[in-house]
């Protein structure tokens, strides 16, 4: 199968041409690109498109790939909140997507945001670049003892908790799937009203949904204790950014720790170095001390890109052969 890849890196293209050349066999062009109404047409000729997280995929786009015949849409990533799936079931076009590479690598990241910001690593670094070994603004805490709340429990939520548990973390949780292997952990589920006002640490692991979008917002981060801890590795838009300014202005957000950003797709796998930033409030965030942004990279390791290329591959050849992909998303996901 004929396959256009879109927002193609150069790890992108090593990744997968090393998945299809093992387990494959399509004809894949690749184009640096993002997907959207004025760049579909350029996938003319493929039987399926290849997209990734800050492509566009609404009603537009996805009329456009039908109409050049194109019947799948394989996301090389677990989310989907980027997808008209709605509009895609209208027209035909089956969404595949890959709901688990690595989740040690997201929860790795996760901590390292914890940590970084608890004992200052990035002050110390750009410090000590500049000659400047003084202590003065650097004292963090023992994460032994302190809380940290989980919103949402699923594999990554789960090692997130397996390394804090390790490090005498008390755990508590929210999930509308309460998991047996966090309990077993130590953790205790609770109503978020409770993790927010007993949470040291408050991190983000669940999906972007209507439910979840701005689940953190002025009201949840007035419930929170003061100078609370705050990590997003999960989606952007789950997170009011302006809200959180504001937050961490009143003092109530003590640090903020941030791999994904609600208006991401403007910045984000760009090197826009030699650019001003035309974002006003991400460009506020960084102003201060205590806030410590990544640009989406918490999934970047060898091994998840590895699981990531070998699911999308596994995607389009399962769709080739059957008419179905392995791993489907459906309207019903949306709710």
């Amino acid at each position: 199968m004929k396959v256009t890849v879109f927002s193609a890196k150069d790890f992108d293209r090593r990744f997968l041409d090393a998945a299809n050349a093992s387990a494959g066999g399509h004809q894949i062009d690749y184009l640096d690109v993002r997907l959207s109404p004025a760049t579909a047409l350029l996938a003319k000729g493929s039987g399926a498109v290849c997209a990734f997280v800050n492509d566009q995929l609404d009603r537009a786009t996805l009329s456009i790939l039908a109409e050049l015949g194109i019947k799948l849409v394989a996301l090389r990533s677990a989310g989907f909140n980027h997808c008209d799936l709605v509009a895609a079931s209208e027209l035909g076009i089956t969404v595949a997507r890959v709901p688990a590479y690595s989740p040690y690598a997201v929860a790795e990241h996760t901590v390292a945001l914890m940590l970084s910001l608890n004992r200052h690593i990035h002050r110390a670094y750009a410090r000590v670049r500049d000659g400047n070994f003084a202590l003065d603004g650097l004292m963090g805490f023992d994460m032994r003892g302190r809380t940290v709340g989980l919103i949402g429990i699923g594999t990554i939520g789960i090692e997130v908790a397996r390394i804090l548990a390790g490090m005498g973390c008390r755990l508590l949780g929210n999930d509308p799937q309460p998991s047996p292997a966090f309990t077993a952990l130590g953790g205790a589920y609770v109503e978020l009203s409770r993790l927010y006002a007993d949470s040291d640490i408050i991190s983000l692991h669940c999906p972007l949904t209507p439910g979840t979008r701005h689940l953190v917002d002025d009201a949840a981060i007035a419930a929170m204790k003061k100078g609370v801890m705050l990590i997003n590795t999960s989606r952007g838009a789950v997170v009011d950014t302006k809200a959180v300014i504001a937050g961490l202005k009143s003092g109530t957000i003590g640090y903020l720790g941030l791999d994904v950003y609600e208006e991401e797709g403007d910045l984000f796998f760009e090197n826009l170095s030699d650019q001003m930033l035309h974002d006003d409030v991400f460009a506020r965030l960084l102003t201060f001390p205590n806030v410590l942004v990544t640009g989406h990279q918490a999934f970047f390791t060898i091994e998840a890109l590895t699981a990531i290329a070998d699911t999308t591959i596994l995607n389009i050849s399962r769709f080739e052969a059957t008419g179905s992909a392995a791993h489907e998303v459906s309207v019903e996901r949306i709710a």
